[in-house]
């Protein structure tokens, strides 16, 4: 039986593809009467369920640099993609974890902190549709902001082309014990300390502030105070895989996760569940969380991310706070009743792969499932779980 990264989904799919050819891909897509790509299952809902799965780590990588663009087979992983980076070029941004699949990262709207998500990155895709043709877009071209961010439902994405820039270095540092009230009065200006900013709570006390600049980084926050050992984002745990602190730099994969690429994430332990609101509620947003008891919490992240023009993505058309909760591997629907009713004022959208009862509510939703009934008119993505 395959499950998801976490356990908590088991996936109904009869039988698993992995092709080692773009022509065997487009066989098994046409042949499939019910088909979903399968990543890296770091996705809690069944999202990437369906009939029939396929995986793409039977393709080759194909990594080809041109000028500020880099192309590549969409199922590898963000670290998988960096080590052929290495000393070459980067990215704009990165994902806590670097073990998740670049395709479902930008399918999903996965995000880092500050900057667009992850899938604004995007230049130039390919995707197998449900009658085994390949199409491909590009930036500017009709519809592609509604292909980027495509919730598995108009194809097997096979190829990316996304923007680099040159390497950078990053540096991070902790800081603990800032106040609510500093948070509240300073929020803008504390998501503007740095490149990256994640707040981590557990809605008593704000625990942790990580920044990861590349620049220098402030010596001061507030009335916080800078860590002088290396911390992990639940605080009482270990933090010997997590990416470096105490305001050693190191290049971009290396610092902009929150951890290691060199380790494998534990499996089993927890759940997540995320939403994005619009930014200018976001001190009321948290004044809501604050006032709930949340059983079985372990963290919450608290991160900005700016508005993008991709149909589906949870940060379109506003610049966004995305409110993440990692909970026990229990059952949470009362949990996640309690966070949705709290945020429901502040129209809030969930990461459509973690755990939520309740869609977002998207403006370009109708053309989205216009392009769906095109592209995949047969229904072979239509979601079956």
């Amino acid at each position: 039986m395959r499950t998801n990264w976490a356990g908590n989904h088991a996936y109904r799919a009869a039988r698993l593809h992995r092709p080692t050819t773009l022509d065997e891909l487009r066989a098994v897509v046409a042949a499939a009467p019910s088909l979903r790509a399968l990543g890296s299952r770091h996705a809690f809902t069944a999202i990437a369920d369906a009939g029939e799965q396929v995986v793409l780590d039977g393709l080759p990588a194909d990594v080809m640099l041109d000028g500020d663009t880099v192309s590549f087979n969409a199922g590898l992983t963000y670290g998988e993609l960096a080590e052929h980076l290495e000393g070459r070029a980067a990215l704009h941004n990165l994902a806590s974890l670097p073990h998740i699949s670049v395709a479902g990262a930008i399918g999903t709207g996965t995000h880092g902190s500050g900057t667009g998500n992850l899938a604004t990155a995007v230049r130039a895709l390919e995707l197998v549709t449900s009658d085994g043709e390949v199409v491909t877009a590009r930036r500017g071209d009709p519809d592609f902001d509604g292909m980027v961010v495509h919730l598995g439902r108009l194809g097997v994405l096979t190829r990316l082309t996304l923007d680099t820039e040159p390497p950078f270095a990053v540096a991070q540092r902790v800081f603990e014990g800032l106040s609510w009230e500093a948070l509240s009065e300073h929020f803008d200006a504390l998501f503007s300390a740095a490149y990256s900013v994640s707040v981590f709570t557990r809605w008593k006390d704000v625990d942790m502030v990580w920044l990861k600049g590349r620049d220098a980084l402030p010596e001061t926050l507030y009335d916080a105070t800078p860590a002088t050992v290396e911390r992990h984002p639940i605080i009482e745990l270990d933090p010997v895989n997590c990416t470096a602190q105490l305001g050693r730099p190191g290049p971009w994969w290396d610092r902009l996760p929150h951890f290691r690429m060199g380790f494998t994430p534990s499996h089993g332990a927890e759940v997540q569940a995320e939403y994005l609101i619009p930014r200018e509620h976001a001190v009321a947003a948290i004044q809501a969380l604050r006032a709930l008891t949340l059983p079985h919490l372990l963290v919450s992240e608290i991160r900005t991310i700016a508005a993008d023009a991709l149909w589906m993505s949870p940060a379109y058309g506003r610049d966004s706070v995305g409110l993440h909760f990692t909970l026990e591997r229990v059952p949470v629907d009362g949990v996640l009743r309690a966070i949705e009713a709290a945020l429901a004022p502040f129209d809030p959208r969930p990461h459509p792969g973690k755990l939520h009862l309740k869609p977002g509510t998207y403006e370009r939703a109708d053309d989205f499932e216009t392009l769906a009934a095109r592209l995949d008119p047969r229904g072979a993505f239509v979601a079956q779980a």
